[in-house]
């Protein structure tokens, strides 16, 4: 907490919505313009005031001010932002900036200790400083489909029981070491509070991401040039691999021997239960990265390189 905590910030947003209005003596409902503000977390990656948060904290956002835990405010800039992967970039400038140390989601063992870092209660306390939970790391590679309201699909995701609440997302999941892990990102919630079912964007993706979008502006995504389905399911609704539904001409795929109907049940190594499970190592998959396919019926792996 000591080594991570100087450098999570309270991210507060102004931002303009259109809602709609309408009154006993008009049954026609009328648009209105509304301003509002929204909160969130963050935390400062380099000295160049470069700072991670979510894409849903920041999102429709005409302006954003960061606050410090010592108390300087700064006007941020946004670098950019992906939806897919709720990743958001921010900018400020000033000095003697507080640099969180990052490590890797690689690796993470199930039951090591973890710290939730950030700002769930906003400018309600009288002080600048984030809140600390504790709890322990309770999954990797977790999916999560979202309601009706979400625009994003969350996969590969770290599950953690330590305390996640709104105005914690964009905050620093940290390893017992004081080593950034994760982005807090979302919650499992009956009451909208927490139930110690928070989840992290892995750090290894999010920083993926944000260098996109600090040298190119947007996010490169692999390509492999094919499609897939979810497999047959069986009578307790369970599927075992992903078929294979069409196949690009002249495509990583076509050369590497890819057919339309082929059954894909591993990639590097790993099973591929559900259409989410290839989803999220296309997500996390870097071009000209080779990826080894194993395919129903075939002796050994099928190894392509992605473009």
């Amino acid at each position: 907490a000591a080594r991570v905590g100087p450098a999570v910030v309270s991210v507060d947003v102004i931002r303009t919505e259109q809602v709609q209005t309408r009154s006993f003596f008009d049954p026609f409902p009328m648009r209105r313009t509304r301003r509002s503000r929204g909160l969130g977390s963050g935390f400062i990656v380099s000295a160049d005031g470069t700072i991670l948060t979510n894409d849903h904290v920041v999102r429709d956002s005409e302006r954003i001010m960061v606050t410090l835990p010592d108390g300087r405010d700064f006007e941020a800039d946004l670098v950019g932002r992906d939806q897919l992967t709720d990743v958001a970039v921010l900018r400020i400038s000033g000095t003697d900036l507080p640099v969180a140390p990052v490590g890797t989601s690689d690796g993470l063992l199930i039951g090591e200790w973890a710290l939730a870092i950030g700002n769930p209660f906003g400018n309600l306390f009288s002080n600048s400083e984030p809140s600390v939970t504790a709890g322990v790391i309770s999954g990797t590679g977790r999916h999560i489909i979202p309601d009706d309201e979400d625009r994003v699909v969350y996969l590969g995701m770290i599950q953690t029981d330590a305390s996640i609440n709104p105005g914690n997302s964009g905050g620093p999941l940290v390893n017992s070491v004081g080593e950034v892990i994760g982005v807090n990102s979302s919650i499992f919630s009956r009451s909208g509070g927490s139930e110690g079912l928070g989840f992290a964007i892995p750090i290894d993706r999010a920083l993926r991401v944000a260098n996109d979008l600090l040298t190119s502006g947007e996010v490169k995504r692999a390509w492999l040039g094919f499609e897939v389905d979810a497999g047959e399911e069986d009578v307790w609704g369970r599927t075992h691999g992903v078929a294979v539904s069409s196949v690009s001409p002249s495509s990583p795929a076509a050369r590497a021997g890819i057919s339309r109907g082929d059954r894909l049940v591993t990639a590097n190594g790993k099973a591929l239960r559900t259409l989410l499970d290839f989803e999220s190592l296309i997500l996390d998959l870097e071009e000209g990265e080779s990826i080894m396919l194993g395919i129903d019926g075939r002796q050994g792996a099928v190894t392509l390189v992605s473009e």
